[in-house]
């Protein structure tokens, strides 16, 4: 039987060392991992600016900083930007396929040489096979994989949710030679007319934060909704 709201449990963890914002300490809400969770209490608790990573839910839950704002893309109002424009058209050569699982060596090895060239001063790294398959797993009957083709090579996979209201982009990863593509960009565009395509309303992008360089990309995708004070704000 699938919990409710009012009794769900969450816990929070001691403070520690924050990932996105330097001499800052983090600490985190999690809903707790034996709750029976199903599509529309995971869509409820998105909507409330909780995200996924593996088979747990969290929530930024600093005393002290707010810099974590949840944010998500009107799809149907969304209109793209010049560059946005030109990462799309130097794309169509793409095939984006629908795969069930991407639990093999073929993928790992492009998400270690991704972590590695990326984000070598983030939380997963060093990458490893155990950590990739709990971040990167299948969760409540709504996970979805794309594979990004290249004269049929694989370069790039996009991971994400369906709920009941939007997509949520769990995660990209992509070759890092490939950088002069916008993979990245690409990929949420593609996720945008996915949503579309489903009659859904938004394409959850996690958290934006200010101050963070690797988060500054987000606020391109206009109009963007930010979740502030317990309530969706549209930002222009």
């Amino acid at each position: 039987m699938t919990s409710s709201l009012r009794n769900l449990k969450v816990y929070t963890t001691y403070p520690h060392s924050c990932s996105y914002l330097a001499e800052q300490e983090a600490t985190t809400l999690f809903v707790d991992p034996r709750t029976s969770m199903d599509s529309e209490l995971y869509s409820q608790l998105s909507g409330m600016g909780f995200r996924r990573s593996g088979s747990h839910l969290y929530r930024p839950n600093c005393s002290s900083c707010k810099a974590c704002i949840p944010a998500r893309v009107e799809v149907h109002k969304f209109q793209p930007r010049r560059s946005q424009k030109r990462a799309w058209k130097q794309n169509t050569d793409i095939l984006v396929e629908e795969v069930d699982r991407i639990d093999d060596d073929h993928y790992y090895q492009l998400y270690h040489r991704y972590i590695e060239a990326r984000h070598p001063d983030g939380d997963m790294y060093p990458p490893t096979r155990e950590q990739y398959q709990s971040f990167l797993s299948a969760e409540w009957g709504v996970t979805h994989f794309y594979r990004l083709l290249l004269d049929g090579q694989l370069i790039g996979v996009a991971v994400a949710d369906q709920l009941t209201d939007g997509l949520s982009a769990i995660y990209t990863f992509f070759e890092p030679e490939m950088q002069s593509r916008s993979l990245g960009t690409f990929s949420v565009l593609w996720q945008i007319e996915a949503a579309r395509t489903l009659g859904l309303d938004f394409l959850y992008l996690g958290y934006w934060i200010k101050e963070c360089q690797k988060m500054a990309y987000k606020v391109q995708f206009r109009p963007l909704e930010l979740y502030i004070n317990g309530q969706w704000v549209e930002l222009l």
